[in-house]
This record gives C-alpha cells, structure tokens and sequence, in this order.
C-alpha cells in the first residue's frame, strides 16, 4: 500500500488563501508583476517592473530549476481531474480563467522540487548528486486538488504529495541530495485568472477548493526528473536542458 506525507507533513494548510466572507479576491503584488502581464498584458493592474526585481513584463533572465514532471496525457485521462474541470467551466467565474494558457502549457506541466539552481548558465548536477538519485530509484506521488496560496493569488495549482519511504519524505531526500533547501510545497500551476473575483465569485472558488482538498486526482510513477530553464514564471518559453532519471 502507497504511503504518502500527509498535510500535518507538508505546508498547504499553512500557505493557503485566507478567503474573507463577503469580500473579493484580489490578484496579489506578486501575480501582477510575474503572471498577469503574460495572460492580459492590457489589464489596467498590470505591474510592468519593480525596483528590486528582475521582472519586465513578467519576464527575467534565464533560470534554471529541477521539476517533478506531470505527463499530460496522463492527467487530462483522469475522471477527476475531467470533474474538477467541469465544476471551474460551470463556476460563476468561469469567464475570469485564461483556458487558452492550458495548450501552451500543456507539455511542460511540472512541480518545481529544487527553484532557482542557476540564472542564465545551466546547473551542473554533480556525479555525487546523480549517484545519490540513482540509489533513491523511482518514486511515487499522489497529486491532489484544487489549491489557492497566500502568494501568486490568481494562480490555481494541484498539490503533490509525495512518497513517505521509511518515515522519509522523498522529495525533501532529492532537495538533501542537492544540497539545496528542504521545503514542503509542491505545487503544479494549472489555472490563472485574468481578473480580480468578485465577492461570489470568491466564495465559489473557495467551496471548489474545499470539495477538493482530499480528493486524489492522480497517482503517478516517477521516473526521471527535468532539468528546465525558463525566462517567466509560465514556462512559457521553457526548454528541458536534461532529462534525471532515477533508476
């Protein structure tokens, strides 16, 4: 039987939206300079740039990261991820998701395990950290839906919850073998909006996002990981400079 970390383990409860009764949700500082230029360049919220940061229009230079790939044709096969679709399509704010982001981003649909590795020049992996990946092997990961953070507001994700073996969460072992930090979100950015919510709206969403807390949308056999570069946030214009296996 499949053990997975739990959300006592993990950090989604703690880095969720906090939905206010009555009150609209707002696309936060960080969406509007990073995502919203990409998907409604002509929105009057837009942060174009930032002192500071290296966002111009929601571009930056080159980085590069080490990703949980999501096959798509994997996910897109999976009744529950077809249900939870239907309940955004049908959701009161169904006009407010840039569903023409979902083909340009299909491919490349991912969890980020180890962000930021380089800027501009690829990250070199070392033998050491490939030997130590071979030995973890294949992993398993159950991913779940739907979820809203306290940062990005206006991004909606599905959540990896990651292999337990012998007591060790496996995507904090990769993150050890890296020397890189050990975190406890693993995010797949889905959906984005291209609005603020109204204050019905965001009550629909928030129900959507606790029908869906526990709900398993799909359980996938890991085999490899990428090694991606990116200049924006959407990967959009993203490459995978090498394929990881773990086996």
């Amino acid at each position: 039987m499949d053990v997975f970390c739990s959300d006592s383990e993990l950090g989604y409860l703690r880095s969720r939206t906090r939905f206010a009764a009555g009150e609209k949700l707002r696309l936060d500082e960080a969406y509007r300079l990073a995502h919203l230029p990409l998907i409604a360049p002509d929105h009057p919220d837009i942060i174009h740039s930032r002192p500071g940061a290296s966002y111009r229009r929601g571009r930056h230079e080159r980085i590069f990261s080490l990703v949980l790939p999501v096959p798509p044709d994997a996910l897109e096969k999976s009744a529950s991820y077809q249900e939870l679709e239907r309940d955004l399509r049908h959701s009161p704010f169904a006009n407010k998701v840039a569903w023409d982001l979902l083909p340009k981003r299909r491919d490349k649909l991912h969890a980020t395990i180890c962000g930021s590795l380089s800027k501009d020049l690829p990250y070199r992996i070392s033998d050491d950290a490939r030997a130590a990946l071979r030995q973890l092997g294949p992993l398993r990961v159950e991913v779940r839906g739907l979820f809203s953070g306290n940062i990005n507001v206006g991004r909606l994700y599905l959540r990896v919850y990651p292999e337990c073996r012998n007591g060790m969460n496996l995507l904090r072992r990769i993150q050890r073998s890296l020397g890189r930090p050990e975190t406890d979100l693993y995010l797949v950015g889905l959906y984005n909006l291209t609005d603020h919510l109204e204050a019905a709206e965001a009550e629909e969403l928030q129900e959507i996002v606790a029908r869906w807390w526990d709900r398993p949308i799909l359980t996938l056999d890991v085999n490899c990981l990428w090694h991606l570069g990116s200049s924006d946030d959407l990967v959009l214009d993203s490459f995978v400079e090498e394929v990881i296996p773990l086996d």
